[in-house]
């Protein structure tokens, strides 16, 4: 298990990670709206505009800063899985 930091401080363990998706779609603006009113919904941002929307397998949702590509990329380090050229 490692964590990945999603900015400002914050980390997330990458083995909790289901999904890393961009927050422009309306499925996934209306997941965000779910899990806000259940009380599922961590926002990450500070205050910035959300550039991700991690989905984890407890069935919260965090808003992000960072870009998904960013995050994707630490994960692939974390893991090793880095492309080799």
């Amino acid at each position: 298990m490692k964590l990945i930091s999603i900015g400002f401080g914050n980390f997330v363990s990458d083995i909790r990670i289901v999904s890393i998706v961009a927050p422009d779609s309306a499925p996934v603006k209306r997941l965000v709206q779910e899990a806000r009113e259940n009380g599922m919904l961590i926002d990450a941002t500070f205050g910035r505009k959300t550039k991700c929307v991690l989905v984890m397998d407890s069935s919260h949702v965090i808003l992000s800063a960072i870009s998904p590509q960013n995050i994707v990329q630490k994960t692939d380090e974390e893991r090793g899985n880095k492309d080799e050229e």
